[in-house]
């Protein structure tokens, strides 16, 4: 995939993640999750090259300092990801991301144990994780699945999952239901906007 094909797939991922989105000019130049993922890209393909280990990290904790984000160059990340409101986002050298996954400020991808093994959390495709959220250590968040807000996650949840709590509890996302009608004069009182 071109470099250009690449940052339009991401363009798009950020207007589809977020309502606020305004334009595809707007979001490539405010949104600073777009800009750490594209840093990250960078540093990531140096981490790869031993001899460029040192400036992969120096770059990435530039990039920490204008963005608030702080992804390690040895993390891998696949394609469409997006972080929304990124500030305090941390994801560890060992994690691993699946295509089509939102971040929400806060969130952390951390590490349980000090060993040189796999000890950053695995996030499958098409997860979403709320705001605040910790997922600590080698787990695995299978796809689909939704991490709460403020949630700390330190067991496995399989695809499909809503994941609440602290520690956090997993139940299967119920894919039947469907979201009531609603008549917005029910809930909103008229007068307030006279």
């Amino acid at each position: 995939m071109s470099l250009l094909a690449r940052l339009r797939e991401d363009l798009d991922a950020a207007a589809s993640h977020d309502p606020a989105a305004r334009g595809s000019l707007e979001n490539l130049v405010v949104y600073s999750g777009l800009h750490a993922i594209w840093m990250h890209r960078l540093t990531h393909r140096m981490w790869a090259k031993p001899a460029l280990r040192f400036p992969a990290r120096v770059l990435s904790q530039v990039t920490r300092f204008a963005t608030g984000i702080e992804i390690h160059p040895g993390a891998t990340i696949g394609r469409r990801f997006f972080i929304d409101h990124g500030m305090g986002v941390v994801i560890g050298e060992t994690a691993e991301i699946g295509n089509d996954v939102m971040l929400y400020h806060g969130v952390t991808l951390g590490g349980r144990s000090l060993a040189r093994v796999k000890r950053h959390p695995t996030i499958c495709d098409g997860v979403t994780v709320g705001a605040g959220a910790k997922i600590l250590g080698p787990v695995v968040i299978g796809a689909n699945s939704a991490v709460g807000a403020n949630a700390v996650v330190v067991k496995d949840a399989p695809a499909d999952s809503i994941i609440t709590g602290i520690p956090a509890k997993w139940r299967h996302r119920d894919t039947k239901m469907t979201e009531p009608a609603v008549d917005p004069a029910e809930y909103i009182d008229p007068a307030i906007y006279i």
